[in-house]
């Protein structure tokens, strides 16, 4: 996976929030959960498994919508994160957090009805083979997102502190064929890059997150989205 000794940082993951999910990132935070809780609703009762759960966003999200939770990550410092999230939530019994490679996830075949990887595809070295252990792992439910090769993120993708895997949706499919899921559903969305939400206050960036909405509703724009959301099945 690129970039593990970034990711593992101790002020990394103490500061990978506020960077990513303050001032205008707050609308990139509210619509990445909602478009997992869209694919897996209900999600009461479900057993579900986060691969790459970093400070636990929809671990704690999942759980407090009634769910049983496990979050894995490679970054001990990241799980750190995410657990005191918990802390002060009531959330004992229901949640779990675990180091661990999402190459070799360490539970049985069908274990869990629902496996998610956010923010996850466009690091992996290898998205087959991570793609076919989360469907070991699944008897159901496979939900994840990918960014775009045809879109802004291609823009400044050559900034980031490691460099992102850009997907084409053909490739995505092909993907899909070869681990033997079936999609149920993909969602395309944010023609701006988040490059730009993050940089600006969340009073600039309502007004500008509106105008992509609506050009993002625009069919010949979906290529231009820089990321999909994938709500897929197992055969």
């Amino acid at each position: 996976m690129k970039g593990q000794e970034w990711y593992q940082a101790d002020d990394v993951a103490e500061e990978y929030d506020d960077k990513r999910f303050s001032r205008g990132g707050q609308l990139i935070d509210r619509r990445e959960k909602e478009a997992v809780l869209e694919a897996i609703m209900p999600v009461e009762d479900r057993n579900i498994l986060e691969i790459a759960c970093g400070t636990g966003r929809f671990t704690v999200m999942l759980a407090q919508q009634g769910a049983d939770v496990v979050g894995l990550d490679i970054s001990a410092a990241m799980l750190q994160q995410g657990r005191e999230k918990t802390k002060d939530a009531a959330l004992e019994g229901t949640i779990e957090f675990l180091r661990g490679d999402a190459g070799r996830l360490p539970f049985p075949d069908d274990h869990f009805d629902t496996v998610i990887a956010m923010r996850f595809f466009h690091l992996a070295d290898d998205p087959k083979a991570f793609l076919e252990e989360m469907r070991r792992v699944s008897r159901d439910q496979i939900v994840f997102d990918t960014f775009n090769r045809f879109s802004a993120r291609s823009i400044y993708n050559w900034a980031l502190p490691m460099g992102s895997r850009l997907y084409s949706k053909s490739e995505v499919a092909v993907l899909l064929a070869k681990t033997n899921l079936t999609l149920e559903d993909v969602e395309d969305d944010f023609i701006a890059p988040y490059g730009l939400y993050r940089s600006i206050p969340n009073e600039l960036a309502t007004p500008i997150r509106t105008l992509d909405e609506l050009i993002g509703s625009l069919p010949v724009t979906d290529h231009l989205a820089s990321v999909s959301y994938w709500n897929t099945r197992v055969r």
